[in-house]
């Protein structure tokens, strides 16, 4: 029988003192035995090992983190007759060293004194001062909004698997939220490049399986491997149900074994890394397999949805679209954007809040300029609940409950559709908690409690008598030396302290004979000059001083305990508020680029429709605004099915894949609840989409680009369904020119007759579009040109039938090539659309000696001392014999010889 194993067990035990004697004998120090003992439980992690005002790294750590820090590498000590490597980072600024170690793949353990040295020195002269670990910092479990992207979650991701089924879990330990997701092994590529985790845990022994290699290359500089024994299912579903105190998740969803298996895991190790201690995580949410539009790494990276090709956000979509006004809304945006809904009436609901805050701009004002004041509720309250928050924390809570009572009080006067009326329900009226902490908290607030004076006067009378007492000490002792030297008719009496005998009564020798015989002043101390008294009073003043300060810390901590715990108590529906505000950020976000970018809203349906009427490409649109260049050229596209594939030729830049690209943002940001960039738009929700546009090789895997492109292809053919969007071009281009044509044939009746996609496919492969008379759901469609006076203009729009030619040797002139080279080109493309291919081919290699001669005449721009083409073809005009027509034709021929 299975035995619940729990989190806690797994954490290395304390280090203790014979460990640490051991080491002794062995030749090393009392704490660098305790560093090595500390070490070798940790052995993947940098050790940050406090030591009074720094964390200290030694050995292969501090090498390690000194090339990575770019701080100074010194020495301490020797072991074994060799240095000892040591580098450090002050304590007071260690978080700001520790986003470049988690960006460069590393793992840091934090090792605290847990005593005061003092302690130690009590027990011996070889007694070591007490440290714990008591944090580990991983990629994925970081909560300090030092070190994390404000604007976009940073997910840990499981992968488990069983016989049958594969199950993924994801959660972000700064908000709670926490998902699981049943899905067949091939879909697993596509549901990580969704989630774009920061961190994925997967058992040793699923990453030996040969199905998965490459799936987990993709992601090898986040893995965390995991012993197999956490993904125990028996074990998992135990966990969780002790985590959320149910006796069965059955209540929550029926989750398969392997999703049980990934999120046990991840609680397993965020309990790990966080030393026992468990943030607010939210009940975890099944996502139904087929409720997301499901886009592939490939797809993804093609169409740069939320970073570019160079892996940066500026140039994305997410960039173009992005108009939130707070942290959370940013990140609900990015989930929206990665994650598209297949359910038309979800996305109705989501496009219903879109069109009411886009028609009302009033209340879209209204609703941005409160949200801008929003602090960032989720990540505080999960610092909070992890034992990690402060007082800003609180107060972020404050101000967001605030504020989210006013947006409530707003929505409520307007008449809004359903999808708000949720999210005022959601905000919920938090008016005893907002109260208490307004009156509790003050205005200048320092980052931890423990720095205190954060509780406001009047708050507790307590406080303020000791804060009082903190504060007036100097007027106090000046108002009680009044006193005296009244008393004792000394106006020089003083009252004084050092640290031998704290405050004291100070009066000259000569004066000493007037001081009350009473008793009530005891002689202490007598000098060569000044004679030094106590009093009762005196002392009782000098223990309510020396205190007061101790004592106001430590109420004000008890004070702040006190508020953590009436947080606490209203976490989960605070957790509703803060993802209520995040959701009308997004919605009022979508609407205020519908109206800056003229989108509108689109129709969604359950059947194959497919037709955008004057569609534009976002990003490219948005540059070109930028630039302050011509307005895009918007352009139909209509894959009903009768013509559910279309065949799109014309030349390079042209285009075209402007065009594919464009048509498939516009799915995905109708299918995410957005407006979209077209005059009107009627999309059947599409449950996958496949992008080929552009390859590049992958030497790290030894795949050439032909062999990349084929891959992709491949996962086109066998996933696509007939409720897909595919987009491909150029299918075929990188091997011979028959091989490539047979395969994009090839390619073409597949997705016609076997995947009914709809589809958009360009290619320069002309013969394809013989194809017409045989498939009957095909449509050739072609760039638009326009020849002017030897030129050829770009029209950028998309008309019905093919293209006659590619006129790629136009756009090897426009990119520079030697013109004794356009000219063979030209030569040799006449040639081949003259005759059969295979002797026209044998009759050009024999005309290669042309194509020396060419290439060895002189340029006219840079050798003008010889006869150049123009004035040879002048040399053969006979202008007396021309008739006006030839002589406009010898006309346009010296132009174009003239370039």
């Amino acid at each position: 029988m299975t035995t619940l194993v729990a989190a806690t067990e797994h954490l290395p035990a304390d280090v203790t003192q014979e460990e640490i004697e051991t080491r002794m004998r062995d030749g090393a120090t009392p704490m660098m035995a305790q560093f090595m003992a500390i070490k070798e439980r940790h052995p993947d992690y940098l050790l940050f090992y406090r030591m009074g005002d720094f964390y200290e790294l030694f050995f292969d750590d501090a090498v390690a983190a000194s090339e990575a820090l770019q701080i100074t590498l010194t020495k301490r000590g020797h072991h074994n007759g060799d240095d000892i490597p040591m580098c450090g980072v002050p304590v007071k600024a260690y978080e700001s060293y520790l986003p470049k170690l988690v960006d460069k793949g590393f793992r840091v353990a934090l090792c605290e004194q847990m005593e005061d040295p003092a302690e130690a020195k009590k027990r011996g002269s070889k007694a070591v001062v007490k440290r714990e670990v008591v944090r580990l910092f991983t990629a994925g479990t970081i909560t300090e909004d030092t070190l994390l992207d404000s604007r976009r979650n940073n997910f840990l991701a499981a992968v488990a698997q069983n016989r049958t089924e594969t199950g993924v879990a994801w959660l972000d330990i700064s908000t709670g939220a926490f998902y699981t997701q049943a899905c067949p092994s091939v879909m697993l590529p596509a549901v990580l490049a969704r989630l774009n985790p920061g961190e994925l845990l997967v058992g040793d022994k699923l990453l030996q399986a040969p199905e998965h290699f490459d799936t987990f290359s993709d992601f090898k500089s986040i893995l965390t491997p995991q012993p197999n024994s956490r993904f125990d299912s028996a074990n998992a579903a135990k966990r969780l149900e002790k985590l959320f105190a149910v006796k069965t998740l059955d209540a929550f969803a029926n989750f398969s074994r392997a999703e049980t298996s990934a999120a046990g895991a991840l609680v397993d190790y965020v309990e790990l890394t966080q030393k026992g201690k468990l943030p607010r995580l939210e009940i975890p949410k099944q996502l139904a397999q087929g409720a997301t539009l499901e886009v592939d790494a490939a797809t993804r990276r093609n169409l740069e949805l939320t970073v570019t090709l160079n892996g940066q956000r500026k140039g994305s979509l997410l960039d173009v679209i992005d108009r939130t006004v707070s942290g959370a809304g940013a990140r609900l945006l990015s989930v929206w954007l990665s994650s598209p809904l297949t359910n038309v009436d979800d996305i109705n609901r989501r496009l219903d809040g879109v069109q009411f805050f886009s028609e009302d701009l009033g209340a879209r004002e209204d609703i941005r300029q409160a949200l801008k004041k929003c602090p960032d509720m989720e990540r505080a309250l999960s610092r909070i609940t992890l034992g990690r928050g402060g007082p800003r924390d609180l107060a972020a809570i404050r101000d967001g409950l605030a504020a989210s009572f006013d947006l409530r009080e707003h929505l409520i006067s307007l008449t809004p559709p359903p999808i708000l009326e949720t999210c005022i329900h959601d905000l919920g009226n938090h008016g005893q908690l907002v109260d208490k902490l307004r009156r509790a908290l003050g205005e200048d607030l320092p980052l931890m409690a423990r720095d205190g004076d954060f509780i406001a006067p009047g708050y507790a009378p307590e406080l303020d008598e000791l804060r009082s007492l903190r504060s007036e000490s100097k007027r106090l002792i000046l108002n009680l030396q009044a006193k005296y030297a009244d008393l004792t008719d000394i106006q020089t009496l003083k009252i004084k302290h050092n640290n031998v005998l704290g405050y004291f009564v100070e009066v000259t020798a000569k004066q000493a004979e007037r001081m009350p015989a009473d008793g009530d002043f005891i002689h202490r101390q007598t000098m060569k000059n000044v004679i030094r008294y106590s009093t009762v009073e005196l002392s009782e003043l000098e223990g309510k001083i020396s205190s007061a300060a101790d004592r106001a810390l430590a109420l004000e901590t008890r004070l702040f305990d006190e508020l953590i715990e009436d947080v606490k108590q209203d976490a989960d529906v605070i957790a509703l508020a803060a993802n209520s505000l995040a959701r009308l950020d997004v919605l009022s976000a979508l609407a205020q680029i519908a109206v800056e970018r003229h989108y509108n809203r689109p129709v969604l349906s359950e059947g194959y429709e497919f037709d955008i009427k004057g569609g534009r490409h976002p990003v490219v649109e948005a540059a070109l605004e930028a630039a302050n260049e011509a307005a895009f050229v918007a352009n139909d596209c209509d894959l009903s099915q009768d013509q559910r594939l279309w065949l799109i030729t014309g030349p390079n830049m042209a285009g075209k894949s402007t065009f594919l690209r464009q048509n498939a943002l516009i799915t995905i940001l109708a299918q995410m609840g957005g407006f979209v960039p077209a005059a009107s738009a009627h999309i059947g929700v599409v449950d996958r989409l496949f992008s080929r546009v552009g390859a590049a090789d992958d030497l790290a895997r030894g795949r050439s680009t032909f062999m990349v492109e084929m891959v992709e292809a491949a996962a086109i053919l066998n996933q696509s369904s007939d409720r897909s969007l595919v987009i491909l071009d150029e299918i075929g281009r990188g091997t011979a020119t028959f091989d490539g044509l047979s395969i994009a044939w090839a390619v073409v009746e597949h997705l016609h007759e076997l995947n009914k996609c709809r589809a958009l496919f360009a290619t320069h492969y002309h013969e394809l579009t013989a194809l017409t008379s045989k498939l009957d759901c095909l449509s050739c469609h072609s760039m638009r040109v326009k020849e002017w006076k030897g030129e050829v203009i770009f029209l950028h729009e998309v008309g019905a039938g093919a293209a006659d030619r590619s006129y790629g040797i136009h756009v090897a002139r426009l990119a520079g090539l030697p013109k004794a080279v356009i000219k063979r080109a030209e030569q040799v493309l006449e040639t081949l659309e003259k005759g059969e291919q295979s002797s026209a081919v044998t009759k050009l290699a024999d005309d290669l000696p042309l194509f020396a001669a060419l290439a060895d005449k002189p340029d006219p721009v840079s050798e003008p001392s010889g006869p150049c083409d123009v004035e040879l073809a002048l040399d053969d005009i006979q202008p007396d014999d021309l008739s006006p027509r030839e002589a406009l034709e010898a006309l346009y021929k010296l132009k174009a010889l003239r370039g």
